[in-house]
């Protein structure tokens, strides 16, 4: 019997879809940035089924973007909540980047169900890139750019 494991990959991409490249995990991380760590909230907001759902917020916390908390409710059993790490709340970008995209390319005829807003000008915000001065930067002039040497280099990227 092998006990290998097969290696992960290369790509960063195909790495983070490892861990939420699933339609229950986005969801669920969705609700975790608009504040529910609480079980029976992800299960009755999603209606996603209770074996699922354990699976899931199972598989967040081992990658390390949901940490369990103990909480126990006064005359009732010990129950778990589940909270965003360092590594849970940088996926608020991935977040409002897949919000954005649906909000752009398979809209609503009513329009979006969330603005993304500025707390501190209360204006709109949108996702895209920065320089390393913190300047936007258009996505026509944005490349990926394979490291030299390393393995993306023999992949022929457009």
């Amino acid at each position: 019997m092998s006990t290998t494991t097969e290696p992960r990959p290369t790509c960063s991409i195909a790495r983070t879809l490892e861990v939420i490249g699933d339609r229950w995990s986005v969801l669920i991380l969705r609700e975790a940035h608009r504040g529910r760590t609480r079980f029976a909230d992800f299960r009755d907001v999603l209606g996603i089924a209770p074996n699922i759902l354990t699976n899931r917020l199972a598989a967040l916390v081992e990658a390390g973007v949901l940490e369990k908390r103990e909480y126990r409710p006064e005359g009732e059993r010990t129950r778990s909540s589940y909270h965003l790490t360092p590594a849970g709340v940088d996926l608020k970008l991935v977040l409002a980047a897949l919000q954005q995209w649906g909000d752009v390319h398979e809209p609503r005829k009513e329009g979006p169900t969330v603005l993304r807003r500025n707390t501190r000008t209360g204006g709109l915000a949108t996702v895209g890139f920065l320089d390393e001065n913190g300047n936007a930067v258009p996505d026509r002039d944005v490349t990926f750019e394979p490291v030299p040497g390393g393995p993306a280099d023999r992949l022929i990227w457009r």
